[in-house]
Parts: C-alpha cells; structure tokens; sequence
C-alpha cells in the first residue's frame, strides 16, 4: 500500500535459488514472511557494518542507519574534499599552505589532540599535509587544508556538506574538517562505508596514504594510528576516531585475494573493543560469504506502471547481471522490492534508470542497484492518456480516503 510521499513499490519474498543456465527465480508470494539467518558474528558495537566493494552488498548491519558525533572519522570527507580539488587541478600535491595562528593554537602542539605538529607560519606542501591527516589525523593538517582551499573551517565545511549530497549521504552534516565534537556534525554507519568506498574507488592514488606507516614533523616521529595496518587480515586504511559520548569507532578496509570489504563499527566501549568488533568482521565477512547471482543481464525482473503511454507498464531490468553475496551454505531467504517514483510519464526511453531493486536480510538492506527501461514507451492516444489521467484520478482519491482512515484508527 502507498504511503503518502513514498516512492511506489513491488515487493516480493523472494528465495534465490539456481536454476540451470538461466535466470534466478523470483518466487512471489501473497501473504506471510519468512525468518533468515541470523548474522552470525558477535559485535558489541551498538553501530556497525560490513559491506564487499565490488558489488555493493551489505554483509552485516546493526543500527546503520541511526547518525552519530563521527570524531576523526569525519576527516574521511575533509580527504573526500581535498582529493577532489586535486583531480580538479584547483591544487597540486606541490602546492603550500600556510599554518595560521588559529590551525595551529586549535589543532597544533599546544591543543593537546590528535596533530602532526605543524610549526606556525609555517609553509607545508599539499601531499604533507593530506599525509599529516591519513596517517596520524592530524587535527592541525586538517584546518590548514581547510584554509588553504576554502578560507575557514565553516566555509570548508559548507563543502564538505555539498560533497556528502552528491554522494547521496543523507544522514551526513559536518560543522569542521578535524571532526571536533559539534551536536550538529553527525553520520550513519552505512554513509561512512560509502563514503569510504567512494574514496578507494574515485581516488587509488591517494588512497595509499592511508598506509603509510609513520611520519616524522618537526622531529617528533609518530606511527600510523589504524590499529590494524599490515594485520593478517589484509587491512590497508582507513581511520578510527573516538568521542567521551559516543565511544570508540573504526572504519577499515582489508582485501583478501582480490575482494576488498569495508567494516564499520562506533560506540565500542574501548580501543580494544573497537579493534575486536572489526577484526570479528572482517575475519567472518571473508570466510562466510559467496557470491550468488541473482538475475542474469537483460533479463526482466519487474514491471512498472506507465501514465499516459502506448502501453501501461515498462519491463524492468538490470544493466548487466546482477550479484550480491550471500551467506555460503545456507538456502536464505531475502525480501526483494522494486522501488520507483510512479506511474512512470510517457515517453519512457529505453535503457533510463526508472526503479531501484533493493533487497533485505529480515529489516536490514542487504543490496541495492538501479533498475533501467526495457523498452522505449511512446505516449499514447488521446483517448488513452484521457483514460488515464481518469484512473490516477480516482486512485489518488482513494489513496487519501484510505490514509485518512488508517490515520484516525491509530
């Protein structure tokens, strides 16, 4: 049923199954629901997630949606900023910018937080500083970026958030680039994992930042504070951060033979427990997990409705095949629903995004892509389209009758 302001969805319970050299079935059924697995990892993190790169599937989530104060996690959009005016050509990994007075009073020696010990009026080179900040979150690295690109930390921020809504983090609002407590600056454990794996795959080059394993400044040498760099596990980046009011968090990226996964955790109650609940992950995600193929390309997974065209709905399809990981050994059930703004408007062109496929573990997101018109939908005749506009008509008046009622029962 619609839900006032809410996109139109097909939703369907779905058991993905091969079948021999064909698509995968999507089995609909009426009523019901039906239990998964259970995530079979124990994190005490009240927030986390673990997310596979390559194919955007979700391997575990726990309140990823609900934001929170990120601390030095926040820098991962300060570096998003920066590595941007670089492939801009704005700045140069040569170009200098000075250490002001306030970069250095607020972030420098004398604040007694996380800093690469930038001298003031001092000069330093863009590629220092972005290191100053990957390897040791220098919070005085971060606020000369700042100035040097955009003039303030409020003005620098500004960007950030313009940033953040390209990318479509919703749950993201910054107030500074060194991720200093602000009620205001808050983010969800699942935009941090995009946010991330937007930085790895938009920016390989300077993504090796991460791992560089110790800087000297001002002859105070300092290793790199990811806890996990060069573990086992295979972690290369990214950043922790911590708050007295939220705890300890951790976003990490670890590859093993080719798949890279991204783990999230915040609110852990200690630096060891941060460093477990991720170990956990990583570790669980890399041996528990397959890939499934869900739909094969070209194939037609759903239809939705068209207004006003030749024909009264459009086939729904992948771009190419469409993959998600899924736990190895198991025949578990998912939630598949086809998610769209409709009816879709005649014309309709071949090959336009028009839909989201999304599907869940239980409550929890575990996939999504984009779904593209199959078919191009020419608008119809006259008499048809007059037909239609009737129908949305008095569905639409239904649709608030309906709501109407829902509203005064509750």
């Amino acid at each position: 049923m619609n839900q006032p302001h809410q996109p139109r969805c097909a939703a369907f319970i779905c058991n993905f199954k091969p079948l021999a050299g064909a698509a995968l079935a999507l089995a609909m059924l009426v009523t019901g629901t039906h239990p998964v697995r259970a995530q079979s990892v124990a994190v005490t993190a009240p927030n986390a997630l673990l997310m596979d790169l390559k194919s955007g599937s979700i391997l575990f989530s726990r309140a990823a949606e609900d934001p929170f104060q990120p601390a030095n996690m926040a820098k991962l959009m300060t570096l998003a900023v920066v590595f941007g005016e670089l492939k801009s050509g704005k700045i140069t990994l040569d170009t200098e910018f000075p250490v002001s007075n306030h970069a250095w009073r607020t972030g420098g020696a004398p604040s007694g937080t996380s800093t690469m010990f930038a001298a003031v009026r001092s000069r330093i080179r863009v590629e220092d500083l972005i290191i100053g900040v990957a390897v040791v979150s220098g919070n005085d690295a971060a606020i000369v970026l700042a100035e040097g690109i955009a003039g303030s930390e409020q003005a620098f921020a500004a960007r950030m958030n313009q940033y953040a809504a390209k990318l479509g983090l919703t749950t993201a609002q910054f107030r500074n680039p060194t991720g200093a407590q602000h009620v205001e600056q808050r983010i969800a454990a699942r935009d941090l994992a995009k946010l991330a794996a937007h930085l790895i795959r938009e920016y390989p080059d300077y993504y090796r930042y991460f791992k560089v394993a110790e800087i000297t400044w001002s002859k105070i040498k300092q290793t790199n504070r990811n806890p996990m760099l060069g573990s086992s596990l295979g972690v290369d980046g990214l950043v922790t951060g911590s708050t007295k009011e939220t705890g300890y968090g951790f976003v990490a990226s670890a590859e093993q033979n080719g798949q890279r996964l991204i783990a999230v955790v915040n609110g852990a109650r200690s630096e060891k427990d941060r460093v477990e609940d991720t170990r956990r992950l990583l570790d669980w995600g890399f041996r528990s997990f397959g890939d499934r193929l869900l739909f094969t390309g070209g194939n037609q997974i759903a239809h939705a409705s068209v207004y006003g065209g030749a024909q009264r709905s459009v086939g729904l399809v992948g771009r190419n095949d469409i993959h998600m990981l899924a736990l190895q050994g198991t025949n578990e059930r998912l939630t598949a629903r086809v998610v769209y703004e409709g009816p879709l408007r005649a014309p309709v062109v071949k090959g336009a995004q028009v839909a989201q496929l999304r599907v869940f573990r239980g409550d929890q997101l575990a996939y999504e892509t984009p779904l593209y018109a199959a078919e191009d939908v020419p608008p119809g005749s006259i008499l048809g389209r007059a037909y239609d506009s009737a129908y949305e008509f008095v569905a639409g008046f239904v649709r608030t009758v309906f709501r109407r009622l829902l509203t005064k029962s509750s």
